[in-house]
């Protein structure tokens, strides 16, 4: 069953290339992290690495317990959530950044745990799990320092409904 999940997750973390195969090799071959791009199976939500470990321990702890992949930089001591694709958002917040289209990420095979600079903290499990944006939102206004300041906006300009 997990050597299953392992091949689901690669498949589904390969997805986001433009070639998917060539992905597969070059993690098949060693590569510590292949650069993916966002915008097209998901987004990742970057946050100051303490305030992203609170609040993934927060949403671990949440009833019902929310999923979906995070990833630890420890070289730029960041931490990014895995989000669904959103077009027309964007979100604003100190020390926050949103990688979506046009942006690529660093990203490390999802069996890889730890190594490089790159470490899955949860790795993807191959279903497509992703963070609802607004229970990350909620986790990270909990977690501290982002209180009112970190905010779903569209490009227009204007806040998000919830």
């Amino acid at each position: 069953m997990q050597r299953t999940m392992g091949k689901q997750a690669v498949e589904w973390l390969a997805a986001a290339a433009a070639d998917p195969r060539s992905c597969q090799q070059q993690w098949d071959q060693g590569a510590d992290a292949v650069l993916l791009e966002a915008g097209r199976i998901w987004n990742v939500l970057s946050v100051p690495e303490q305030l992203g470990l609170r609040a993934l321990d927060r949403l671990r702890r949440a009833r019902p317990r929310a999923s979906g992949p995070v990833l630890a930089n420890s070289g730029a001591r960041r931490v990014g959530f895995f989000l669904p694709p959103d077009p027309v958002g964007d979100w604003a917040g100190p020390g926050v950044r949103h990688v979506g289209r046009g942006s690529w990420v660093a990203v490390p095979p999802p069996y890889q745990s730890s190594g490089w600079r790159l470490e899955w903290l949860l790795p993807p499990d191959g279903t497509g799990a992703l963070y609802d944006p607004a229970v990350v939102q909620w986790a990270l206004r909990r977690a501290g320092g982002v209180r009112a300041a970190l905010a779903r906006v569209s490009r227009s300009g204007g806040e998000r409904p919830r």
